[in-house]
């Protein structure tokens, strides 16, 4: 699984709007509206490399209300639990 964090600037009247449109594409597993540089995160999530241009650039970015995006792959994913079994030396 591919996983993409794409920052999303949209026009201020209509993140609601643009959040509810990018939620409702497939691939996109979810959207945060957020303070800060940008207006929404969104997570992309697909099996090919080609299904994230599909998803990114031929789809949420030309949603009415998105401004410009900024994509990020992610390599690896760490979680709470990974991390604690990363330095267990195995003692209970």
């Amino acid at each position: 699984m591919i996983t993409a964090i794409v920052l999303v600037h949209t026009a201020v009247d209509r993140i609601p709007e643009t959040a509810q449109a990018i939620a409702d594409l497939d691939g996109v597993t979810e959207v945060y509206s957020c303070a800060g540089d940008v207006d929404l995160v969104a997570m992309v999530r697909v099996r090919e490399h080609e299904q994230l241009a599909e998803v990114i650039a031929g789809k949420l970015s030309k949603i009415e209300g998105v401004h410009s995006t900024d994509t990020h792959i992610a390599f690896r994913s760490y979680s709470r639990a990974d991390t604690d079994a990363a330095f267990s030396i195995g003692l209970d």
